[in-house]
């Protein structure tokens, strides 16, 4: 009986390599009261890479980013940027060296993103899309899987 059951574990094992890594779809909020409806992806780059700091409504921006490990935050950059997370570190790097503008925030995980956008009318973060959100949230841009 026992030999069985580890049979099936060894057989079922090959199918494991087949399946596709499950990753959820990105959304990037902003406070329910700001104006913007929506934002490009490349609108998005432009504030998190610190080519602008106002919304395309003129509202200044307080952008916050995960945590400096999250998995979330590695894949963000690449579909937003197609900068890999080195890349986006040595570019932060070169800018804060030049004094000029300062890397977004970083918090600790989806709900302290959320948390901060609900509270603050001028903030952006993204989250993973399958994270709760509210009346106080609204997506304008979602990163597809």
């Amino acid at each position: 009986m026992r030999s069985s059951h580890i049979l099936g574990a060894v057989l079922g094992l090959p199918l494991l390599w087949l399946a596709p890594a499950a990753q959820a779809d990105i959304a990037v909020i902003v406070h329910a009261a700001n104006p913007v409806q929506q934002l490009t992806s490349r609108q998005v780059a432009e504030l998190y890479l610190g080519r602008s700091r106002t919304f395309t409504s003129g509202q200044y921006a307080q952008v916050v980013d995960q945590g400096i490990d999250d998995p979330v935050r590695s894949r963000f950059f690449k579909d937003i940027s197609g900068m890999s997370i080195g890349q986006v570190t040595a570019f932060w790097s070169r800018l804060k060296f030049t004094g000029q503008v300062q890397p977004p925030q970083n918090l600790d995980g989806d709900s302290a993103v959320l948390e901060f956008v609900r509270r603050n009318p001028g903030a952006i973060g993204y989250v993973s899309a399958t994270t709760l959100a509210d009346a106080r949230v609204k997506t304008v841009l979602v990163l597809r899987e």
